[in-house]
């Protein structure tokens, strides 16, 4: 038996069918506004008008408000559209969730997304925004191209979440 050990302990670490495919990502930015919570709630709270503050956007539309099951349909810089779903919305928390509702991995690198963006009291009376989003890699299979593995789903979310956060902290403080 001593003699198989080595030769089991090969095969199983060279076996493909041990190979599992994509799990999911998370990425998580905040970033502090010099504004109070309710002058930087009063921008971000409008679902369908998230272009009016993130610069990685040139369009958004939305429909059905912020009642649950409304949609927002945004176009990226790279003239690519994804439409969103609002899943929870709260003014007293100053919160929502929304998800992708129906992938397309040539505009955003990745197969699914759920996101959370909150805004809570910060330092000296400013805020503080917390945008978080999990999701998976484009290509769900063993071996994804590279521009479509996780590091390009991370770096896709992570680009678009920090410019957007950005761009909110521009507008906020410039009024």
């Amino acid at each position: 038996m001593r003699s198989l050990m080595p030769a089991l302990v090969a095969l199983l670490v060279a076996s493909p069918v041990w190979a599992h495919g994509p799990t999911p990502q998370k990425v998580e930015e905040s970033i502090e506004i010099a504004a109070p919570p309710d002058a930087v709630w009063s921008v971000v709270k409008d679902f369908g008008g998230i272009a009016n503050w993130n610069p990685a956007l040139t369009k958004s539309e939305g429909k059905g408000g912020v009642d649950s099951g409304a949609t927002r349909t945004i176009t990226l810089k790279n003239g690519g559209e994804l439409e969103e779903g609002l899943d929870y919305y709260s003014d007293t928390e100053m919160t929502y969730l929304y998800r992708l509702n129906r992938e397309k991995v040539d505009v955003l690198p990745v197969s699914s997304y759920t996101s959370e963006i909150t805004v809570k009291p910060g330092a000296d009376g400013g805020s503080t925004v917390k945008w978080m989003g999990r999701f998976y890699r484009a290509d769900t299979g063993n071996e994804p191209a590279p521009d479509r593995n996780d590091a390009a789903a991370i770096k896709a979310m992570k680009d678009y979440i920090t410019e957007g956060l950005n761009g909110l902290k521009a507008k906020v403080e410039a009024k």
